[in-house]
């Protein structure tokens, strides 16, 4: 298609989705529950979520059909379960005590870029949240897993109709491009990213306004406090869900010098292949391409990497452990993989550490986020105040928590913020609050300024004796 044929294609999505979309506008909070509703708990059941994550697997060879399948049938319930009480129609706070009335409004027409990393799951999460608050969604999947997105959305407008709702509510670029994808972003009113880092850029340069998300390479630190085994099966259970294809999965871990060849052990009897530093050697020649990890490896089992970089690794393996000691461009290891390989470092001192977790995500992750395997308050605290990620996670699997879980506070999601560090306009995890715009009500007040000492407070002494030319 030529550059006038993209626009024209784009456009005629995005009208019937802007006609679609002003019949939504008048829907009541009611409806638009019952919407996104219905959407999860068709979708989220286990015979058509099956068939999803079967699908996707067919056709990507990336993940696992049981974490893809998890993720409808438990994660989507759980985000629908977070999102449902919070108001996304007309008045939805009033705060007396200021005169300030807030209404949502919707956006339009949302852009939803969906990577082939989880063609199952972006299309419903960023669907449900959009209808919402009362947008229309047009979904821009990765050509490599255009076939389960398009499916996905298929049944959500099966949903539509069944709901007398407009199907056009929700629509897919058919036939994919990197094109298209950026003529749509630049015809409708914000982007919802989620992609690879050319993409995300993308979408912040369209000239429309952009949710993005940035590269993550969680580092995790494990010091002397906790116990072993139980730690070991955490981290596995985090790098190994859906063969490692999120991004939040453990890409590293930082370990106390006094444990670590007994984590090394710990992890081997959770089914680690500790690598040779011959085999990382033969490693690092297959999980790159042109500086960049290969598609290649990208979710794919520990059978298919080891034989790639002719390795004789045990059929009973379930991810590979490579050993490092520094962090940057000069140590691919210490960057993002997307596979089932963990790098492992070793430090003595508690800031060592720290400062590892710093050069790690400083070099690739910047913004998304560590963790820590401790029980010292304290460390725990300080490695949240000296390193500059979204989120840090405590005790816990990291590629299943990070996101949000049932085990801690964090808003479940599928979009996760890394802040200025990242290129992103949000340093949180992307949820319901982020899909519409607010209107403020400001009612006059019956009160006048206060007085100098009630503006500065215990501060006023100080600031009122620093002398300036001006008033000398």
């Amino acid at each position: 298609m030529s550059q006038s044929a993209d626009h024209i294609h784009i456009k005629d999505l995005v009208d019937r989705a802007r006609r679609a979309q002003a019949i939504l506008n008048g829907y009541s909070q009611e409806q638009v529950d019952l919407i996104a509703g219905a959407i999860v708990y068709h979708l989220s059941r286990p015979e058509l979520a099956t068939m999803i994550a079967e699908m996707a697997y067919d056709e990507t060879k990336m993940g696992l059909v049981e974490s893809k399948r998890a993720k409808l049938t438990h994660k989507m319930p759980a985000i629908f379960h977070d999102i449902r009480a919070e108001k996304t129609v007309g008045i939805i706070e009033r705060d007396e005590e200021n005169g300030i009335t807030t209404i949502a409004k919707p956006y339009g027409v949302i852009a939803a870029l969906v990577p082939s990393t989880n063609c199952e799951a972006t299309p419903i999460f960023k669907s449900v949240l959009g209808i919402r608050a009362r947008n229309a969604v047009i979904c821009a999947p990765h050509p490599a897993s255009k076939k389960t997105t398009i499916f996905v959305v298929d049944i959500i407008r099966q949903i539509l109709r069944a709901l007398n709702a407009p199907e056009d509510l929700v629509q897919c670029i058919a036939a994919p491009s990197k094109a298209l994808a950026a003529e749509l972003m630049a015809q409708c009113d914000v982007t919802m990213a989620t992609g690879s880092g050319d993409m995300v850029a993308a979408a912040y340069s369209s000239g429309k306004p952009a949710y993005g998300v940035g590269v993550g390479n969680a580092a995790v630190i494990i010091d002397e406090t906790i116990d072993l085994a139980e730690t070991a099966s955490k981290i596995r259970i985090g790098k190994t869900g859906d063969n490692a294809s999120g991004c939040s999965a453990e890409n590293s871990i930082i370990v106390q010098a006094s444990i670590y060849e007994g984590f090394l052990r710990a992890l081997e009897k959770e089914g680690a292949y500790i690598a040779t530093a011959e085999e990382k050697a033969r490693l690092q020649t297959v999980l790159w391409e042109n500086g960049h990890v290969s598609r290649k490896v990208v979710a794919r089992p520990v059978g298919e990497i080891a034989a790639l970089a002719g390795i004789d690794v045990p059929a009973d393996r379930k991810f590979i452990v490579v050993e490092e000691q520094g962090a940057g461009a000069d140590y691919p290891f210490s960057g993002e993989k997307l596979s089932l390989v963990l790098t492992c470092y070793k430090y003595d001192a508690f800031d060592d550490a720290i400062a590892l977790v710093n050069a790690i995500t400083g070099y690739s992750g910047a913004g998304h986020s560590c963790g820590i395997h401790s029980n010292d308050p304290e460390r725990i605290l300080k490695l949240g105040l000296e390193t500059k990620t979204s989120r840090v996670i405590v005790r816990q699997s990291h590629g299943v928590a990070n996101s949000g879980s049932w085990s801690n506070g964090l808003a479940k999601t599928f979009s996760l913020g890394c802040g200025s560090w990242g290129g992103n306009s949000v340093s949180e995890n992307v949820t319901q609050r982020h899909y519409y715009n607010t209107t403020r009500i400001a009612e006059p007040l019956d009160r006048s300024a206060p007085d100098d000492q009630a503006i500065y407070g215990p501060l006023l002494g100080k600031i009122a004796a620093v002398r300036i030319a001006a008033g000398a």
